[in-house]
């Protein structure tokens, strides 16, 4: 890793070092690029994925000064958004000078701002934050793919108003450092504000005193929203919550088909009066796994796994599916998935934590032999086959290359009842 650094680094300085190009390549963000390298040399190897792809990255750039202003503008964001995704002080400051000079390179684009905002946000300066988010949003022009920045915009405000409402009940110094937290880093801003509650709960006898109670409520609304950005529907328009006995009940005695993801089994289910598409509207419970086809017409279960570092950062699930199944670990990365991913009005039931690892989980399955690369599709068979209520479980088009592992293919094989290749259909009951 040491040589790989090394390399790097040089490759780094020799693009600082090159002449004018037909357009302005970022030399500043190279020139910092090859600081952060430097540093990485000196502090020794390190096997840290984030950090892996943020090298990756910076090589990605240097690669790229060679090429057009758009491609070689794609990998500076791309660099700033691994640098920002490393999460490191030292990795904050490198995404928010990549962003500053990627907004002096294009002001007017919106990946810039988003980037740049995202920096100064992570490092407790919300007011420049805002404003950041601001060009952001007066360039976007499709509201669906801003709707987080205005969610994060809103929070920012509401942390604002929890520092303002409790420094009101504290005049003099205490509630001037109560508004100082607002630009202040989350880890800074919370030993601060509970220190703060902490003394005059103890100065005034604990939380009979009215003002302390107020205090206390404005402290713990502002430790929820520094964790974890409000919700535009906490409720998810009324979706309602799904164990292991709910989800029994919904397969009890009906005819299941777990459908494969695959272009050839989409393209003639949605052909008018095909034979697949009949066989699969037939069941009562239609099972499909991870992106679901935009033709689909029907998806009565839907699951999907969480994958990587940052799994809540994906894409919305605003298909809509009758019942929604999201398995990941750890707890905190599917509470977090699922407050940022979850779409209202899109599932009327979801799946809640004790089905978030059905294989490993010793209530469950507790089958141990599976590993976090096991397929969605074999997960949710292998569960639905567990629950041992559906009347009848096939799969359609798993049959095909591709579909399952060697080892979930042979599960599979060794307890099917039938196979048709006509049909594509693979009966487990």
């Amino acid at each position: 890793m040491g040589q790989t650094f090394t390399g790097l680094l040089k490759a780094v300085r020799a693009r600082t070092g090159q002449g004018s190009t037909a357009r302005p390549a970022p030399t500043a963000a190279l020139r910092l690029c090859g600081d952060y390298l430097a540093g990485l040399t000196a502090g020794g190897p390190t096997g840290d994925a984030p950090q892996t792809r943020l090298l990756a990255a910076i090589g990605g750039l240097t690669t790229a000064c060679g090429t057009d202003g758009d491609d070689l503008f794609d990998a500076l964001l791309r660099t700033g958004q691994r640098a920002l995704e490393a999460g490191g002080e030292t990795e904050t400051h490198l995404a928010l000078d990549i962003a500053v000079e990627a907004t002096a390179l294009r002001a007017r684009s919106k990946g810039a701002w988003r980037l740049r905002g995202g920096a100064l946000d992570a490092l407790g300066r919300r007011d420049e934050a805002e404003q950041a988010y601001g060009e952001h949003l007066a360039l976007q022009q499709n509201p669906a793919a801003a709707e987080d920045i205005v969610r994060r915009v809103a929070t920012l405000r509401d942390l604002r108003t929890c520092l303002e409402e409790a420094a009101g009940l504290l005049p003099g110094e205490d509630g001037d450092a109560l508004r100082a937290l607002h630009n202040a880093p989350a880890r800074e801003a919370r030993t601060v504000f509970a220190g703060i509650v902490r003394r005059h709960t103890a100065e005034r006898g604990g939380t009979a005193d009215p003002a302390v109670r107020r205090l206390t409520a404005r402290y713990a609304a502002y430790r929820r929203l520094l964790d974890r950005d409000r919700m535009a529907d906490p409720l998810l328009g009324g979706a309602e919550p799904a164990g292991v006995g709910a989800l029994r009940r919904l397969i009890a005695g009906r005819s299941v088909c777990l459908v494969a993801g695959v272009a050839r089994i989409a393209d003639e289910e949605k052909a008018h009066g095909s034979p697949l598409g009949k066989l699969i509207h037939g069941y009562d419970l239609v099972v499909r796994c991870d992106t679901l086809p935009a033709a689909a017409p029907r998806t009565d279960l839907h699951a999907v796994t969480l994958r990587g570092d940052t799994p809540w950062t994906g894409p919305a699930w605003d298909r809509r599916a009758g019942t929604r199944l999201v398995f990941g670990d750890s707890l905190s990365q599917w509470r977090r998935s699922l407050r940022a991913r979850l779409v209202a009005g899109a599932q009327d039931h979801i799946g809640d934590a004790t089905l978030r690892h059905p294989l490993d989980d010793p209530a469950l399955l507790g089958e141990d032999v599976w590993g976090p690369r096991t397929g969605t599709a074999f997960t949710v068979l292998r569960l639905l086959d567990f629950l041992d209520a559906a009347d009848r479980l096939d799969l359609i088009g798993f049959g095909l290359p591709g579909q399952l592992s060697p080892r979930e293919r042979e599960w599979v094989t060794a307890r099917a009842t039938h196979e048709d290749e006509t049909e594509m259909r693979t009966a487990l009951r």
